[in-house]
């Protein structure tokens, strides 16, 4: 059985109580419990993980990126936070691992301040989507699923 890797960046820790106006009131943990049905429902297992560290962050792309390329990993669901916005290095470690990866924000970064607007991690990524809160993670590994 296959794995879907999910990963989460800085402050998404702190769902459930960071702006819920903005990213709702569910917590980390009930992300990680859609993502384990949604895996369940496309016969996946799930590899879930959440760091504030950068570095964390590319060790764990180009983990993997090994492990899709030995067949054990179909692919990884990014939600990067801040780091979307300003790591080279997250970018550089999708395109030398070669990872099918979707990038994955919950709000629409789109209608949020114009830093946001940009991506360093679009570029390299197989698909992005945006705006459909933590429905956007089993959505995610669906679309890893059609990938």
């Amino acid at each position: 059985m296959k794995t879907a890797v999910v990963l989460n960046g800085p402050n998404l820790n702190l769902l459930g109580t960071r702006e819920p106006a903005v990213y709702g009131s569910h917590t980390l943990a009930d992300v990680q419990k859609l993502c384990a049905d949604a895996c369940a429902a496309q016969g996946f297992n799930l590899d879930f993980r959440q760091t504030n560290h950068e570095g964390v962050l590319v060790d764990w792309l180009q983990e993997a990126g090994r492990a899709q390329a030995e067949g054990t990993v179909v692919g990884v669901v990014l939600n990067a936070g801040a780091y979307t916005h300003t790591s080279v290095a997250l970018h550089d470690a999708i395109k030398g691992t070669g990872l099918t990866l979707i990038e994955l924000h919950i709000s629409n970064v789109h209608a949020r301040e114009p830093f946001r607007h940009h991506s360093y991690i679009s570029p390299a990524a197989r698909a992005v989507m945006a705006g459909f809160g933590v429905q956007g993670y089993p959505l995610a590994i669906a679309a890893l699923a059609s990938l």
